[in-house]
């Protein structure tokens, strides 16, 4: 069973060196292509969908030659009618081979996926061979730490630690990552890099976080793609990664290759299932035939309410089944006749 390769984005997930890292993966995809973009990380935002789909746009077209078919999550907020803890929500998740999760706020994503069902599907279809991407906030997210960006640089917080969603943990490494990490928008007068808190907090930070923790600092529009199969890193973009460990950086530039031992001792977990809940991973390897896609009487049921409620000219309740028919993975596209379901 071959393990999923890991990619992270120090910003750019929109740009030229963005798109040539996410078709360097797409190529060594050997199945269709479907991909699931998370809005987690932007869903206390009045338009997350928008941001996500963005993303998703961009991918369609860079990746055009692979007719990929694009899933957007909208598992915004646990406890509401986005939850991550929600089977319809994820369930595309179970036939995603590549997964993206982008901008936002690292804290909120942590808050939001911690102990979720969206994130134990999103590790289990990684070990089954599902290509993971992160970029922006998500990279901070499923470090072992995160800094709290917003918290500290807008809000005004005193430098501290956040326990993150810890993704290497289940391959024996203590890994954090900080993109963004050779911002220059401060200009002379203002220290932004380190993700916008600059060099003298990020060192408080660094003191704060465990010794045994590697920090990747990933400058922006450069990413590290690591490969489980070959046990190796490789640097693409257009300028470097530095990995640091007792807060001193060794500098790897782009177009170069290191082994993962450089980053601690890599297990890959026995058995693959392990630390991920039973009942997750019969769902994960059990998983429906996806057929021909049609919606489920759920969602058909949703429409037909929606039809009766614009016949009556109840405009708010029309609206809100429209929210909850995205929320189960369509879109309702009214026609002179009635309507039509279309996958998001």
């Amino acid at each position: 069973m071959t393990i999923g390769q890991i990619a992270f984005l120090g910003s750019g997930e929109t740009s030229l060196a963005g798109g040539r890292i996410f078709e360097s993966l797409a190529k060594k995809i050997n199945e269709p292509l479907r991909i699931a973009l998370m809005e987690t990380p932007a869903g206390f935002e009045l338009n997350s969908s928008q941001v996500v789909g963005k993303v998703g746009e961009f991918m369609k077209t860079r990746l055009q030659n692979y007719k990929p078919i694009v899933d957007v999550i909208p598992a915004r907020k646990k406890n509401s009618a986005f939850s991550p803890d929600d089977p319809e929500i994820v369930k595309p998740l179970l036939y995603a081979n590549m997964i993206f999760m982008g901008p936002g706020s690292p804290t909120y994503a942590i808050r939001q996926l911690k102990d979720s069902l969206a994130w134990d599907v999103i590790r289990a279809r990684h070990r089954l061979g599902a290509t993971l991407i992160f970029a922006s906030a998500a990279t901070i997210s499923v470090g072992a730490h995160a800094l709290p960006v917003y918290e500290i640089y807008k809000v005004g917080q005193d430098v501290h630690e956040v326990d993150g969603l810890n993704l290497f943990a289940d391959f024996g490494l203590h890994i954090s990552f900080i993109p963004h990490w050779n911002n220059a928008e401060g200009g002379a007068d203002l220290d932004t890099s380190r993700c916008f808190v600059g060099m003298e907090r990020f060192a408080e930070w660094c003191k704060l976080v465990p010794v045994e923790n590697q920090t990747i600092g990933l400058d922006e529009h450069t990413g590290i793609i690591m490969d489980f199969e070959s046990r190796s890193s490789e640097i693409m973009g257009v300028s470097s990664v530095s990995l640091v460990r007792d807060c001193d950086p060794v500098i790897h530039p782009a177009g170069t290759k290191f082994p993962m031992s450089e980053l601690g001792d890599v297990h890959i977990p026995d058995p693959i299932q392990k630390d991920i809940p039973a009942h997750v991973w019969e769902m994960v390897v059990h998983a429906p035939a996806l057929g021909d896609d049609k919606p489920s009487d759920e969602v058909i049921a949703l429409a037909e309410e929606r039809l009766a409620a614009r016949a009556n000219k109840n405009w708010a309740e029309s609206d809100r089944l429209r929210d909850a028919i995205a929320a189960l993975g369509w879109t309702v596209q009214d026609m002179k006749e009635g309507y039509k379901l279309v996958r998001l």
